[in-house]
């Protein structure tokens, strides 16, 4: 179901889900952008995208096929891989962050929800699950090793040019065997150990 209709059944829910969406979105985004900076690209930082403003980073088309249909994008952070000071590790390493990002943002959310359980309102305790679980799920998404997905990028920088090459080759095909993999729930185990994972930790430190 797209958020379109959700906003229409249940508008409370709509923000709950939209809002912290379209943020995990952003730092994910961000994230490219600032480590490609840190490693000599300046490219988003030149044209404004080390931003969290919303316009900076959200494409029309994206946002659209969000509301409608409940999956989107956002418009890539531009990097530059050629200014990169190392370019295999740098690619490895800008690829990594958005997920790194996420997975970051939904163990601060999970773990701010456990330490102040049982007294967040409902709605809070809402607000950070679906942000949590947002996150994961970009997570693990962008982990699916085909282009144009962050997935790829990081094969890209272990592999050798051979299978960059060939890589480089499933880009066309790319888009619709990731909406098959979604359409056949192949990223839910992935989801799923994520959670595990992160809840695991969070019980270690608040036991």
């Amino acid at each position: 179901m797209g958020l379109l209709n959700l906003l229409f059944k249940d508008p409370i829910a709509f923000i709950l889900i939209a809002i912290p969406l379209m943020y995990a979105i952003i730092f994910h985004e961000l994230a490219h952008g600032w480590v490609a900076y840190r490693m000599g690209d300046s490219t988003a930082k030149s044209l404004g995208r080390l931003s969290l403003n919303p316009l900076k980073h959200l494409d029309p088309v994206g946002t659209i096929m969000l509301f409608v249909f409940g999956f989107g994008w956002a418009k890539p952070v531009p990097v530059n891989f050629n200014q990169l000071r190392d370019k295999r590790k740098g690619m490895i390493a800008v690829s990594s962050a958005g997920i790194i990002a996420n997975m970051l943002l939904a163990f601060s959310a999970l773990f701010l929800d456990r330490l102040l359980s049982p007294a967040p309102s409902g709605m809070l305790t809402l607000l950070l699950y679906y942000f949590a679980k947002i996150n994961i799920i970009l997570a693990a998404f962008n982990l699916i090793p085909l282009p144009p997905l962050d997935g790829s990028k990081i094969l890209m920088g272990f592999a050798s040019p051979s299978i960059q090459s060939y890589l480089f080759r499933f880009e066309r095909y790319g888009f619709f065997i990731i909406i098959g993999l979604l359409y056949f729930g192949v990223l839910n185990p992935v989801i799923n150990f994520f959670q595990w994972m992160i809840l695991s930790f969070i019980n270690l430190l608040l036991p």
